[in-house]
């Protein structure tokens, strides 16, 4: 299991169109990737779990990747948040 602290730097924060983004680049993974806000576990496969965050503009968000594509998993979502969920 690998894990990393997040921000969310879009001024948006986390929405149905960033959550959108994460649970696809989720999706083909098969590691388990959960994103871990206090002590509660939300799954990243889920676009409305990923809203539930209620993650706003610089939100710190503790990513942990667990599989065998774990490394290939945690790379991706990092690359969205690095690019403000931008293309």
């Amino acid at each position: 299991m690998i894990s990393k602290e997040l921000e969310v730097m879009n001024r948006a924060g986390i929405h149905a169109r960033p959550a959108s983004e994460i649970a696809m680049t989720a999706s083909p993974c098969s590691a388990d990737v959960f994103f871990v806000e206090d002590i509660t576990p939300v799954n990243a496969h889920s676009i409305m779990r990923c809203i539930t965050l209620g993650a706003t503009y610089r939100t710190k968000l503790l990513l942990t990747c667990s599989g065998p594509d774990e490394e290939a998993a945690m790379a991706a979502i990092e690359g969205l948040f690095e690019r403000r969920f931008e293309n």
